[in-house]
């Protein structure tokens, strides 16, 4: 039997076993370490998701919307942001209202609508989220990717939000907007800010198109490519567009998903962009704020064959421990997510075959990802959202569902991953057609808890329940002399000889935003003999003996920390 699951991963590592084999997966254990708990109906939220479907198959439909997890009143709570769609062709006798909608944690995992009293009323077209402390003033800030004029949320620290859009000179103007993220890309501790970009569309210039009879949407070649936009930090509370001089508005793409993290290890930020049905875009920064576009070269741009992909949301983080920042992009039907290991920063290696990373996904569309760390075992699992954009494939095509249930893999700590989705608990069962994922500690217990939006429909909220010992530990940054929210920063942490490393994000997923608390399982070790955290613009700090099972909190260019205990 050795031998025979030996030469199983030799030939998926060489592509010989067929596609729709590794499609299916037919070693599901009976039990899993994972179990993730459906609270939705007892949370109190009543968020209903709309993309303003009117008949018309406007491509824009297919892709609203994401959501972010955050602390937006700096209670010590993570809050959740719905982000939502819009009609797209008003009726006046239409009252229904399609705003997004902010949810303040209470505690025990319910939540209470707050979207009025903070301001949060525009009724614009949303797709995208990012959230950070770009005013360096101690509160998280919002920043929203639609359909239309972009618009920035600054938090007044009192639980409201007022629109700076127009001051901040942020707006983007008309355009279909996909991931943004802020991030400090020249390490002198203002938040800058990337905003994605997916096609030229218009309402007056929509297709459409027809399989087997049945209209449907176009993809993204049947319109124009776009450029993505940088905007710098002054300090002042604007921003200057430098998208051109950058670099970063050189190359025309139809963006998704965004994440900006350091690829290379060389301690500035760069920006990886998942493109639907273009390459893939990695710009490296020069550590100045300057980019060249270097997907091809780095094996981010194509998938082995060198095929383009039709690839939706992105996130990364280091699945194998050793030190570098992995990436996992998830695509349309018919193919892979997949996973990408970073190779010393000189290339990535496509490993979904050979690790098991792509189980359950070719049937699908995937969408909102995350590489966590589920049981605390001290390896990141997967978690993919799934469902199709087209709510009549099935009409057409009986190897999808537009309505599905999302995917969990579990990382076996052998370098290889299981699809326990059916084995995880009843969190897992829910069929929708989801878009963005996010994952945060909700309820303070010490693991991540899940939050899906759902394309026309309510979200799932998924408590983790996972029964074991294992230990673990978060950390909240605080710059001082860099950004305040430490995006960008990167934690190593040493414990028992076992090293992880973990950066804070500011978007990521599939035009969604969570994480900005790191999270690290350990497993059976009890202690943290070191802790190197290393802050934009070169600064390194290194704290010893960390306690676990707790919050620590550490503020730039201090040897010590506070401490917050569990919510057991």
């Amino acid at each position: 039997m050795a031998r025979v699951l030996k030469l199983r991963t030799y030939l998926i590592a060489l592509g010989f076993i067929p596609i729709l084999l590794l499609s299916a997966e037919i070693s599901t254990p009976s039990t899993s370490s994972i179990h993730l708990k459906d609270r939705t109906q007892q949370s109190g939220i009543s968020f209903t998701h709309t993309d303003g479907n009117s008949g018309k198959f406007f491509i824009v439909e297919t892709v609203a919307s994401g959501l972010a997890t955050f602390d937006f009143n700096g209670d010590g709570l993570i809050d959740i942001l719905f982000l939502n769609g819009a009609n797209l062709t008003p009726n006046p006798k239409e009252t229904t209202n399609s705003r997004n909608a902010l949810y303040q944690n209470q505690g025990s995992f319910k939540f209470k609508d707050v979207t009025i009293q903070a301001g949060l009323t525009d009724n614009a077209y949303h797709l995208g989220v990012c959230t950070a402390d770009y005013d360096n003033d101690g509160d998280l800030d919002i920043y929203l990717s639609n359909f239309g004029s972009n618009i920035l949320y600054q938090n007044n620290g009192n639980g409201t939000f007022t629109d700076v859009t127009k001051r901040a000179g942020v707006g983007f103007g008309d355009h279909v907007g996909a991931g943004v993220c802020f991030l400090d890309i020249d390490g002198d501790g203002d938040l800058d800010l990337f905003a994605g970009s997916y096609v030229q569309f218009t309402l007056q210039a929509n297709k459409s198109s027809v399989m087997n009879g049945f209209q449907t949407y176009v993809g993204p070649l049947q319109y124009p490519p776009t450029s993505n936009r940088l905007y710098k930090n002054n300090g002042n509370g604007t921003f200057t567009d430098i998208s051109f001089e950058s670099g970063i508005g050189l190359i025309k793409s139809s963006g998704m998903g965004v994440v900006a993290a350091d690829i290379d290890n060389d301690g500035d930020t760069d920006i990886i962009i998942a493109n639907d049905l273009r390459a893939n875009s990695v710009f490296i920064n020069d550590g100045k704020g300057k980019f060249t576009e270097n997907a091809g070269l780095l094996g981010l741009a194509y998938d082995p064959y060198g095929n383009v992909q039709g690839n939706m949301g992105i996130d990364c983080a280091d699945w194998n421990n050793d030190g570098w920042l992995d990436f996992y992009i998830t695509t349309y039907h018919r193919q892979f997510s997949t996973l990408y290991q970073n190779h010393a920063g000189q290339f990535f290696d496509d490993v979904t075959r050979s690790t098991g990373a792509g189980l359950g996904t070719f049937p699908q569309v995937t969408w909102g990802t995350g590489l966590i760390d589920f049981n605390n075992d001290g390896f990141r699992d997967i978690y993919i959202a799934c469902g199709h954009l087209i709510d009549s494939v099935e009409k057409f095509d009986s190897s999808t569902h537009y309505r599905a249930k999302n995917i969990l893999l579990e990382n076996n700590r052998r370098g290889n991953f299981i699809n326990v989705s059916d084995s995880s608990g009843d969190g897992m069962s829910p069929e929708f057609s989801s878009r963005g994922a996010v994952f945060d500690d909700l309820d303070n217990d010490g693991d991540i808890d899940a939050v899906i939006l759902n394309s026309r429909s309510i979200p799932t909220l998924l408590r983790n329940d996972s029964k074991n010992t294992n230990n673990w530990l978060q950390i909240r940054l605080i710059g001082s002399k860099t950004n305040r929210d430490g995006v960008g920063a990167r934690a190593k942490i040493t414990a028992d000889g076992f090293t992880q490393i973990a950066e804070v994000h500011s978007g990521r997923s599939y035009q969604s935003d969570f994480g900005k608390r790191l999270h690290f399982g350990l497993g059976q070790r009890k202690k943290i003999s070191e802790l190197h955290v290393k802050w934009i613009g070169g600064t390194e700090d290194v704290l010893h003996s960390i306690p676990v099972n707790c919050q620590i909190v550490v503020t730039e260019g201090q040897t010590h920390f506070s401490v917050i205990p569990a919510n057991k």
